[in-house]
């Protein structure tokens, strides 16, 4: 059996490839301008609050194999809700088909990180 922290670990791969994916299809597509955010002038501060936001899976592959239980549960949980209903509301206003699907991909991911999360029963082994 794979254990939890692997599993949560790989889905938080997952979900920044789909990001990443998502960057890159719409950097292809034209579907954005460079130095711009949400049709504004990006500023530091705004380019700044991205970078916190997408670095959210990143450490989130880190501390899945190293924080201890049950601390990881719950920091794991949170993480994926906070970036399920920002992905959620941000929906609505990506303009391609093709971005709306990988945001639903992401959606599922966050779903199953906190299902997978939720589930899970420390066995001793940390």
């Amino acid at each position: 059996m794979v254990e939890t922290r692997i599993i949560l670990s790989g889905l938080w791969v997952a979900l920044m490839l789909t990001y990443l994916l998502g960057d890159v299809l719409r950097i292809f597509a034209g579907d954005f301008k460079a130095g711009e955010m949400m049709g504004a002038q990006g500023t530091q501060a705004m380019f700044f609050a991205a970078a916190l936001l997408m670095l959210i899976p990143i450490v989130m592959v880190v501390l899945s194999l190293t924080l201890k239980y049950p601390a990881i549960r719950w920091v794991t949980i949170i993480a994926a809700i906070v970036l399920f209903g920002f992905n959620l509301v941000g929906l609505p206003t990506y303009p391609g088909a093709y971005d709306k699907f990988l945001i639903v991909v992401g959606l599922v991911f966050n779903g199953l990180t906190v299902w997978y999360a939720w589930k899970w029963v420390e066995s001793g082994v940390a």
